[in-house]
């Protein structure tokens, strides 16, 4: 047991502690007297405490533990370093060579494919091209069938629509042929009343050909050249001499105009006069009762050509 003496209990603990070699927690102490601060530090008092080390408390302290070097001689450790170098060189090597043989072995494979794209490109695009004009070949066949198949159906269905029409009427035909040619549709009738169905100075004709022409013109965009019989063939006939001495005029003079033609008079003279004036302005004009004819000169303003020709 020892007798310490501080100013404060704390200051003893730690007093005793450090003289006994123990903790704080190790003591085993009396308090002898507490201290006290006096008046004006008069009658001030140290705090007396009577301490010992406390065994029990005390843990065993942990040895620690050895660790043991081993210390190789110098020439061995030369030695596995010179074996872990050769050792490495030669992994090393092995990797090398592997690389290498993977590298040659890579760029065979290369040329091989090379040439074989090469190949195959010159090829493809041989063949592309026959394909190409082979297909080019297959669709105009193709279109021109399907538009032969087409003509064909549309021919069908308006001769079939023309003799439906014709089958209310008083009229006997009993022939109807329809063909369609650079968008014409060229329409053949005949039957016992065919002279009937095309009239005095052939009013029902041109009456009948106006009203096939509105139909098919509004709904398949097509013109129309009507023939009932020989009608056609006789008018053409007959225009052709009725335009014989207009041909001479403008051969002479370099422009003329018709008299009044009606109906079809005026398309087919219309027809005549262009294949005889491929090169010169030719159309057909309307006077102010209604009447048509047709002016025939040289390209230049309509207007003025047409007030030339009638002076004239």
């Amino acid at each position: 047991m020892r007798k310490i003496e501080a100013p404060t209990l704390e200051d003893a603990y730690m007093k005793a502690a450090l003289e006994l070699q123990c903790s704080v927690t190790e003591l085993k102490y009396e308090i002898i007297q507490h201290p006290t601060t006096g008046i004006l530090g008069f009658m001030k008092k140290n705090a007396i405490i009577v301490a010992d080390c406390n065994m029990q408390k005390r843990e065993p302290k942990e040895e620690p533990v050895k660790t043991q070097i081993t210390i190789r001689p110098k020439k061995r450790v030369e030695k596995e370093k010179k074996i872990e170098e050769i050792s490495k060189n030669k992994i090393m090597k092995d990797i090398l060579i592997e690389d290498k043989e993977k590298l040659i072995e890579e760029k065979s494979i290369d040329k091989d494919l090379t040439k074989n794209d090469t190949d195959i490109l010159n090829n493809f695009f041989d063949n592309k091209d026959k394909k190409d004009k082979d297909v080019i070949i297959n669709e105009f066949e193709i279109l021109d069938k399907t538009e032969d198949s087409n003509t064909q159906e549309l021919e069908v269905s308006i001769q079939k629509d023309i003799t439906e029409l014709l089958s209310y009427s008083c009229y006997n035909i009993d022939t109807v042929e329809v063909s369609i040619e650079d968008n014409i549709a060229k329409i053949y009738l005949d039957g016992i009343d065919t002279a009937l169905l095309i009239g005095k100075e052939g009013h029902r004709y041109n009456a009948f050909s106006y009203m096939l022409f509105n139909w098919l013109q509004s709904k398949y965009n097509l013109y129309v050249k009507l023939e009932i019989a020989q009608f056609l063939a006789s008018q053409k006939e007959m225009i052709k001499n009725y335009i014989q001495p207009v041909i001479e005029h403008i051969h002479k003079n370099g422009r003329g105009k018709t008299r009044s033609l009606d109906g079809i008079l005026a398309q087919l003279a219309l027809e005549e006069l262009r294949e005889e004036f491929p090169h010169k302005y030719v159309a057909i004009k309307t006077s102010k009762d209604g009447n048509k004819y047709i002016v025939i000169n040289d390209f230049s303003s309509p207007k003025k050509n047409s007030t030339q020709n009638e002076k004239s």
